[in-house]
């Protein structure tokens, strides 16, 4: 009696080369279409539920006097199916692996961000690796819009910027060193001022469109239209030289007790960061 055939390996995803040239180049590409209807259908209503359930870590990032409001929360996707679904199942771990050109692929955590229409908050030019307690040059993140976006109020990102300066992240608001010492970091240049010598990309996106970006790549966006919402998902992935960098101050986003349970320099092996590929 014949066995049956085994059953062929899942199918996996595949950059074309030329993405991961760029990613690793400029420190941030846009991904067409990676998503499928479907998949963003699911990511909105998962976005629809985080709004209803706002956890602990929610803010409100835009003044009191915004004609909007930009919503910013944070690590939810334990109690979001739609969420893990799209973490987990989507085509995202499998992109991330061959931007960060990574064995394996951790999650690191989501990041929501919604700025509802006439929203005039900016989000100013920073990095985001110097607010997180992870040190390592394997990683990505996705910014996810399931709402149009125009060249307008999209992501705009320095190419080159992730090659490895640190610069000091300050609050948004009032422009407060938390996070280091005045003085232990790069200063952050005036990005506007000098387009030649800071190379800015920025793309219109469709719902299913994905930007991804290096953690060390600055960023910045304007508000948003009197009739246009902006509904973005962040994810963000680590990849095989990822380590715990503990910080002596609250990291944006925290992870409580994670110090007793990971020492520094160790791999970002635990609970709150499951490996997904």
């Amino acid at each position: 009696m014949s066995q049956p055939s085994p059953k062929p390996p899942p199918k996996r995803f595949q950059l074309p080369p030329d993405t991961t040239t760029a990613y690793a180049r400029d420190g941030a590409v846009i991904l067409r279409g990676l998503l499928t209807p479907a998949e963003v259908q699911r990511l909105a209503e998962g976005i629809e539920h985080n709004l209803a359930h706002l956890s602990p870590l929610a803010a409100v990032a835009s003044q009191p006097d915004d004609p909007g409001r930009f919503t910013e929360d944070f690590c939810t996707w334990q109690d979001n199916p739609a969420y893990q679904q799209l973490l987990f199942d989507s085509a995202l771990p499998d992109a991330a692996a061959q931007l960060m050109q990574s064995t394996g692929v951790r999650l690191y955590h989501d990041h929501l961000l919604v700025k509802e229409p006439g929203t005039r908050q900016p989000t100013p030019w920073h990095q985001d690796q110097p607010y997180y307690n992870v040190s390592g040059r394997q990683n990505v993140s996705f910014w996810i819009p399931v709402d149009p976006v125009p060249l307008a109020s999209t992501l705009r990102l320095v190419a080159g910027s992730h090659a490895g300066t640190w610069y000091m992240p300050r609050s948004f608001r009032d422009q407060q060193a938390k996070w280091f010492p005045d003085g232990a970091l790069a200063e952050l240049p005036d990005i506007d001022v000098d387009p030649a010598r800071y190379r800015q990309l920025a793309w219109a996106m469709a719902p299913g469109d994905v930007l991804a970006f290096h953690m060390l790549s600055l960023h910045a966006s304007s508000g948003v239209g009197p009739t246009a919402r902006r509904r973005v998902f962040s994810a963000r992935y680590l990849g095989d030289d990822a380590r715990h960098a503990p910080r002596p101050w609250p990291t944006s986003p925290p992870f409580p007790g994670l110090a007793d349970r990971l020492p520094a320099g160790a791999a970002m092996d635990d609970a709150s960061f499951p490996l997904v590929r």
